[in-house]
């Protein structure tokens, strides 16, 4: 069984850093391309990065030059360092991953960006 289990959010200043973590189980984590999403309230969940099984990765233009995504195949962890944080980032951030053609997402993590 698959299982995705975020952490890290919490409430951080603008301007602030924050960095999640995923840990996969369930799957052969370094075959797969895996995926940050997030959604706020009253909006559609939207893609924020991702990271190949080769290492590439891509990110949504609001977010480029600010948050990297990273990958350990070895403790089947990914993780997202999110810096110079705006409240627009504020959301609930989770972890994806398309296996055997269905999705799988964690319970997510509330990242609060505010003053």
């Amino acid at each position: 069984q698959v299982r995705l289990v975020e952490s890290g959010g919490g409430l951080v200043q603008p301007g602030g850093s924050l960095r999640l973590s995923c840990t996969a189980s369930g799957i052969n984590f370094r075959l797969y391309t895996l995926n940050w999403y997030r959604q706020s309230i009253g909006k559609q969940r939207e893609l924020v990065a991702n990271i190949t099984s080769d290492g590439t990765t891509n990110y949504a233009d609001s977010v480029k030059g600010r948050f990297a995504i990273s990958r350990d195949n070895i403790r089947n962890r990914l993780s997202l360092q999110m810096n110079n944080l705006a409240p627009e980032d504020t959301a609930t951030y989770y972890c994806n991953v398309q296996f055997r053609g269905l999705p799988f997402w964690g319970r997510g993590t509330q990242v609060t960006v505010s003053s």
